[in-house]
């Protein structure tokens, strides 16, 4: 399974995990709600998984200015 990892607030590409045998669990995904499954994780045709998780620099920039978390893409 491939995991491709993105900034959900700039689409940043962050990594990618390209091995046949991670699982979910391995990766704390279990951990997550279903909601938060949802809005965190999304997959494609090809079963790659997508997270969408936010960078170092989006994570300061809205520590500095946290009004920008009421918009809906405050960082692209």
């Amino acid at each position: 399974m491939a995991v491709n990892y993105v900034c959900r607030h700039c689409n940043t590409f962050l990594g990618r995990i390209d091995a046949p045998h991670v699982t979910e669990a391995q990766l704390g995904f279990h951990f997550l709600t279903p909601a938060e499954r949802r809005d965190i994780i999304a997959y494609n045709s090809n079963g790659e998984m997508t997270v969408r998780v936010t960078c170092d620099y989006c994570r300061e920039y809205l520590e500095v200015y946290p009004e920008l978390s009421l918009l809906a893409n405050p960082l692209q």
